[in-house]
């Protein structure tokens, strides 16, 4: 194993312990692989487009509900594609939309050089949380009092962070070693930058959300996005008290984040391995779709080939809502379709009788 020992300068002291293991390193080694994968894949720019909605949906739905809003994925989901709700809790509803919006802030960094400020983590934190209960976390301000980090079931107190009027002085040290760390690979930095923020816990409240926020900018901001297509929350969110116990054990091991970046790197090279297999099946997919295309499609036909291409089947009312249109043009659409050979009908079942169509 080799011992990493950072050369910082005299002045900071704030000097992240670790080891890189055979663990980290394997799974440093496929994500570069997935990376270069992405670069080199051809992607229609609408797939991807699709893929990136979709994934953002899944990180703000996952990273808020880490933090415990009750909405379901597939309310986030009707929110985020801007549908109005009953029955709701509103400051889930805004957590989500704020969520939506601080991953579109850190979009602004894909690839700058810009150093990652205490200016920009206060803004972060301000649209993260901004107009949510009662704004009681005190939007983009350090606080100003000793907060706890406690069991959301037990209520037993786990961490106490460090006194509110070391955080200005913490924060200054923090930034200042992110602007220096040329010589570590951006994942095990936006590892380190991650638990470290959650350690100092530098806000009254939405240090959670605005960590994994933070990461993922430093990853953006280094060349890391992979198309934006991860959405590491979901990894977290799939294992609470895995997640939980992976930060844990820095405290528990002398402040040593080794098992901290094992988990980290892990969770976003399980990420990697999603990615490629929804890249290589759009990559089929799109394939399909130019062979169909050759029939003559109408514009509508090809959107909702697409999605018989992504979802094996649609009806007659998926089909309306896909490329919104009238009933009538959605049948008429279909029968031609089926007149072309793209598509069959599939028989009605007793306990299902509406129409589904699917490729042929």
């Amino acid at each position: 194993m080799l011992l990493y020992e950072d050369q910082m300068e005299e002045e900071m002291t704030f000097d992240p312990k670790f080891t890189i293991t055979p663990k980290i390193n394997k799974a440093l080694v496929e994500i570069e692989r997935v990376r270069g994968f992405l670069d080199a894949v051809k992607l229609k720019g609408d797939w991807i487009a699709d893929m990136q909605q979709k994934a953002l949906i899944l990180e703000s739905h996952h990273s808020t509900h880490i933090e415990g809003t009750a909405l379901s994925l597939e309310q986030a989901r009707s929110i985020l594609e801007g549908k109005k709700l009953k029955g709701i809790n509103r400051d889930d509803e805004k957590e989500l939309l704020n969520y939506r919006k601080s991953m579109n802030f850190i979009s602004k960094y894909l690839g700058k050089e810009d150093p990652v400020t205490e200016g920009v983590i206060r803004e972060l934190h301000k649209i993260t949380v901004k107009g949510v209960r009662g704004e009681k976390a005190d939007p983009g301000n350090y606080r100003k009092v000793q907060n706890y980090v406690a069991n959301s079931r037990t209520k037993e107190v786990i961490y106490t962070p460090p006194p509110p009027l070391e955080v200005p002085h913490l924060m200054r040290e923090f930034t200042g070693w992110l602007d220096e760390t040329e010589d570590i690979s951006p994942i095990l930095v936006a590892g380190i930058a991650q638990f470290q923020f959650v350690h100092i816990h530098p806000f009254i409240d939405g240090n959670g959300r605005t960590a994994r926020l933070l990461s993922t900018l430093v990853l953006y901001k280094t060349g890391y996005d992979f198309k934006r297509l991860f959405t590491i929350s979901e990894y977290y969110d799939q294992d609470r008290p895995g997640y939980y116990q992976a930060i844990q054990s820095v405290r528990q091991k002398g402040m040593d984040m080794t098992s901290w970046l094992e988990y980290f790197v892990e969770g976003l090279r399980s990420q990697m391995e999603e990615i490629q297999k929804k890249g290589e099946q759009l990559i089929k997919q799109d394939a399909s779709l130019q062979k169909i295309k050759k029939v003559g499609l109408n514009t509508r036909q090809e959107k909702a080939v697409k999605c018989l291409l992504v979802n094996g089947k649609i009806t007659v009312n998926e089909y309306q809502k896909v490329v919104s249109c009238i009933r009538r043009t959605a049948q008429r659409d279909l029968e031609d379709l089926a007149a072309k050979k793209v598509i069959q009908m599939i028989a009605q079942s007793p306990t299902d009788p509406t129409k589904h169509y699917i490729l042929r």
